[in-house]
């Protein structure tokens, strides 16, 4: 975890660590056996009873963030978003009514919301079996809620703007994935993506929030 915050090279760890190649491999084999979903998910349930919350939620949030990629981010999983103006990657996830990460996907940039939506929101219903309701931006209209209602079972809310303007409104729900992306910003390795696996960069998603929730967890055992 202090790889993921500090935002250093596999080459770089600590020399307190076993060679780096051996980190890496350990890294890797959890990645690709779905432990490192697993802890997230354990640690999330912990952070949820420990708030006085049923472990499975039942709503959510859906966004997304587009990031820069470095170098190492292949051709053939990297885009350009047009909207945002931005060459690299875009991190879609849905999280809980405690910004807490639920689901993820990361794509080209130039993937849209509603596309990566199909995948996004079948990953929350094949772990999430209670969630029912899904809050989003309107980047997520059109047949994307008649998909969530008919195939997934999930209410797809979508949250405008209502009062006319062009600045900065709070919105009721969507702001709470809005914080949650900032939390990841802060996690240096996040702030572009520099993993040439697009599973790489959501192993490294889930650690990050892993970070964020034992963080808490360790606070409220003081």
């Amino acid at each position: 975890m202090r790889g993921v915050a500090g935002g250093i090279t596999w080459r770089a760890m600590p020399a307190d660590f076993p060679a780096w190649d051996r980190v890496y491999a350990f890294w890797r084999r959890w990645r690709d056996n779905g432990l490192t979903g697993e802890l997230h998910d354990r640690l999330r349930d912990q952070l949820h009873t420990a708030e006085g919350r049923d472990p499975e939620p039942t709503a959510g949030v859906i966004d997304a963030q587009s990031v820069k990629g470095a170098a190492s981010v292949p051709t053939a999983t990297r885009g350009f978003d047009a909207g945002k103006k931005i060459n690299g990657r875009k991190r879609h996830i849905v999280v809980d009514t405690l910004g807490l990460l639920l689901a993820v996907t990361v794509t080209a940039a130039s993937v849209t919301d509603r596309q990566a939506g199909h995948t996004l929101l079948a990953r929350l219903r094949q772990r999430h079996w209670r969630i029912t309701r899904v809050w989003a931006d309107g980047g997520y209209t059109g047949q994307l809620v008649d998909l969530a209602a008919s195939v997934l079972r999930i209410a797809l809310t979508v949250v405008k703007r209502s009062d006319g303007t062009s600045g900065f409104t709070v919105l009721p729900k969507r702001w709470l994935v809005e914080r949650t992306f900032a939390w990841l910003m802060r996690i240096r390795r996040l702030a572009r993506d520099y993993e040439a696996r697009a599973d790489s960069s959501e192993a490294m998603i889930y650690w990050s929030m892993s970070m964020v929730m034992s963080r808490r967890l360790a606070k409220r055992g003081r």
